[in-house]
């Protein structure tokens, strides 16, 4: 009995997840008369742009710098949507919180689900353009790489969305908080330059280490890895990528996986703790 209750309350909960994320989807594009295609277009617009910004005029190094740019942005963007996002979840749906029996915990996953389908858009229109202009490295093993990746990423995500949006009904500066430090982790994470340069400032040592205690740093630069694919050599003599193998990352990968669950651990009890009044702070 209590077992077909808790297996029909899971269900009404991902119904309805599924009936937000897609509201939001109509919602973003209503009115639209292309629709989901400036979705598919801005990956497309973000490639032009920094090749031509950093491979042309800037003179990175790097060879095909838009596929390395857009190997790591794209996830630091999906991650960034649905965190920033995630601030307002509950804060901006008030009406559904003060209803009675509403499942709160739909809430800060709806943007979480609502960042995911573009991300996959773009990344299978990224992919697409690499295989149309012939780069042969996306093929590698090293792509592998990004089912780990992702998996962190979406675990990262997922936790920080319970902790901002729980904290942010009781703490409003919470939602400026988070939009200083997303911008500051745009460049922490090394996404439009080579991880090579915080190696070397870093000296590769303890304080290298470190800086991988940020996920993101790891699922980064695994994705970098996994799409990009090659380890062009900087002028500097050290390659592009934060390493030529596979075990590098997967450590780096383990050790932000396990960070981010003890995180959504923490995430979800003080969501579970402040969700209780959130119908009076709202």
């Amino acid at each position: 009995m209590a077992e077909d209750r808790a297996r029909t309350q899971t269900r009404v909960r991902w119904e309805l997840l599924r009936n937000l994320i897609r509201k939001d989807l109509k919602v973003k594009y209503q009115g639209s008369a292309l629709g989901f295609l400036w979705s598919l277009a801005n990956p497309l617009l973000l490639l032009v742009v920094y090749t031509f910004v950093f491979q042309l005029v800037l003179r990175s190094g790097i060879p095909a710098f838009g596929f390395y740019l857009l190997s790591g942005l794209l996830v630091w963007n999906a991650f960034a949507g649905a965190v920033g996002a995630a601030t307002g979840a509950v804060v901006g749906n008030a009406g559904l919180v003060k209803k009675v029996r509403f499942p709160l915990v739909v809430l800060p996953l709806t943007p979480v689900g609502f960042t995911a389908v573009h991300f996959l858009l773009q990344l299978l229109v990224l992919v697409v353009v690499m295989l149309a202009t012939g780069y042969t490295h996306l093929l590698s093993p090293h792509l592998l790489l990004a089912v780990p990746a992702l998996g962190v990423a979406m675990l990262f995500t997922v936790a920080l969305c319970f902790l901002v949006s729980a904290l942010n009904v009781r703490y409003r500066d919470t939602q400026h908080i988070v939009e200083i430090a997303l911008m500051a982790g745009f460049w922490i994470n090394p996404i439009v330059y080579s991880v090579a340069l915080v190696r070397e400032h870093l000296h590769g040592g303890w304080l290298y280490d470190l800086y991988y205690l940020n996920p993101m740093a790891g699922v980064v630069t695994a994705m970098q890895s996994a799409l990009y694919g090659q380890n062009p050599t900087l002028p500097g003599g050290q390659g592009a990528l934060a390493d030529p193998g596979y075990l590098f990352y997967l450590e780096r990968l383990g050790i932000g996986g396990l960070i981010s669950g003890a995180l959504l651990l923490l995430g979800m009890r003080v969501y579970a703790r402040l969700s209780a009044d959130f119908a009076e702070e709202l």
